[in-house]
């Protein structure tokens, strides 16, 4: 095909169709690449949770923010279950060096022409596999939610149970890992960031269909086999999603969303829809690098814990994030004593429940959405099949950050999402905040062994609270964050061996 100089198929995504490849043989067992966004400059802790959790390794995208790996199509249920991932989609293929013409027409008629070459059969399946796996837990699970809760409730897998909720997070969720998507040149990203990702309206050509799912690249059969246990095949419904970063294309990616999901929709005979669609085909264009997917999460699984959200709730996959990043090891104590809205021990007790997890805020009306969203996890908990509810070992407390009621040397990890002075307090205040925080903080923390993970953006006022408290913490690494498009860091500091200044008794 025109304009694909280069162009390789992605590693065994094609399995067996790449051009010129026999079909593949018979029996063998499907296979998917998985794309899967994580918080920016979490790539690698992600690919170790793979690795670890499904033995597969991943390949970082150049392209901060994804990383990509193999497994076999059963291994679904495991892939929605990680922690570090927000959202979720099946490669059909990528091209590491598409060559995009000069003219805005030749290079929009590139994609569309795409379209027919694609492999998209196996991709195909595996999204049907997918939602099989959706619908099934969905059926389990309804008869017993409390009904309020079940609006906002996601199930293990992200997968929402309150379909209302839907568009209103999406906005958000997209504008978020849009930010996130950002490259950290300067080269223009277009309104990828803002109105093309938004999930949905401006970027999509949206192109939907529902059921019949046997076309294959080829022109095989593409009666509608109605997968979808309706008795009769029901049109799919569809809509494409452009993702565009790089400063030399020629077009917008509400362009290559129109035109190639046009070419979607002819190629599938799928019908367009850009909010009720059963299909989220993405077209992600990061310079030279195309990669086009099938959507296999509706919501971002990072809203998976919290059911009260705060005016800055953290987002539980970069807790999740934070929290590996200090290795946490059975019977440690763990302490978020600006715990705001709970995102960070909540995602603690439920992943290391072998460790005893205290949340704290000074906030009343924080501690009351946490004290909430614990009890959405109790009830989860309770809801699992198994009838012995365990509780969650956490424990959320109203206190000072700077005169906190535990014991000197008494913790071992401390994590927590410091205050960036924007949507909460102030950079001023964050002046005298941050030392008189890391004094207390050392001060609680056990020497030599003890380490916290702490992020902020305000990172002038941070570098400077540590150089006075150098004596009490040694800075280990630094990863860059984005938080809903602010540029954040996520500190790990050790605990030197110094003692730190006893409380001095009040009466």
């Amino acid at each position: 095909p025109r304009g694909m100089a280069g162009a390789e198929a992605a590693c065994g995504a094609a399995a067996g169709q790449g051009p010129g490849a026999g079909p593949a043989e018979e029996g063998a067992e499907l296979t998917a690449v998985i794309g899967a966004t994580v918080p920016t400059g979490f790539e690698l802790t992600a690919a170790e949770e793979v690795q670890e959790k499904l033995g597969s390794a991943s390949r970082i995208s150049r392209d901060r923010g994804k990383i990509y790996f193999e497994v076999p199509a059963r291994g679904l249920p495991q892939v929605h279950r990680l922690r570090s991932v927000d959202n979720l989609f099946v490669v059909v293929q990528e091209f590491k060096d598409y060559q995009f013409k000069e003219s805005k027409e030749d290079a929009l008629k590139d994609l569309e022409d795409l379209v027919k070459t694609l492999p998209w059969t196996d991709p195909l399946k595996v999204w049907e596999l997918n939602n099989s796996l959706k619908k099934k837990k969905t059926k389990r699970k309804k008869h017993n939610l409390p009904s309020t809760a079940s609006k906002e409730k996601l199930n293990d897998d992200g997968e929402e149970e309150g379909t209302d909720q839907k568009d209103g997070c999406k906005q958000e969720d997209c504008a978020q890992n849009a930010a996130g998507a950002e490259p950290a040149t300067g080269q223009d990203t277009e309104e990828t960031q803002g109105v093309a990702s938004r999930d949905g309206e401006d970027d999509k050509e949206e192109s939907d269909a529902k059921g019949e799912l046997q076309a294959d690249s080829g022109d095989e059969a593409r009666a509608g086999e109605g997968k979808m246990g309706e008795g009769e095949a029901k049109v799919l419904k569809f809509r494409v999603t452009c993702n565009r970063a790089g400063d030399k294309h020629s077009f917008t990616s509400n362009e290559a969303a129109r035109d190639f999901g046009g070419a979607v929709q002819e190629h599938f005979q799928w019908k367009a829809d850009m909010t009720n669609f059963d299909v989220e085909v993405l077209l992600n264009i990061h310079n030279n690098e195309v990669v086009v997917g099938i959507a296999l999460t509706e919501e971002s699984l990072h809203r998976r814990n919290i059911t009260h959200f705060g005016p800055t709730t953290l987002r539980s996959t970069l807790a999740y994030g934070m929290l590996r990043l200090c290795d946490p090891q059975p019977t440690d104590i763990i302490v978020d004593p600006m715990c705001g809205t709970g995102a960070i021990p909540i995602e603690g007790a439920a992943e290391w429940p072998s460790c005893y997890h205290i949340a704290g805020d000074n906030n009343p009306q924080a501690v009351k959405r946490a004290a909430n969203n614990i009890c959405s996890l109790l009830k989860k908990n309770e809801n699992k099949e198994s009838s012995t509810s365990l509780g969650i070992p956490l424990d959320i407390v109203q206190w000072d950050i700077c005169n906190l009621p535990l014991r000197t040397g008494s913790v071992d990890i401390i994590v927590t999402d410091m205050p960036f002075g924007k949507r909460i307090g102030s950079k001023k205040k964050n002046w005298d905040l941050y030392p008189a925080c890391l004094m207390e903080m050392g001060r609680i923390c056990t020497p030599g062994t003890g380490r916290a993970v702490l992020l902020t953006q305000d990172k002038k006022c941070f570098a400077k609270a540590l150089s006075r408290m150098g004596h009490i913490w040694r800075k280990g690494q630094t990863v860059w964050v984005n938080v809903g498009g602010l540029h954040a860091a996520v500190y790990l500091l050790k605990r030197t061996w110094e003692r730190a200044e006893e409380k001095r008794s009040f009466w």
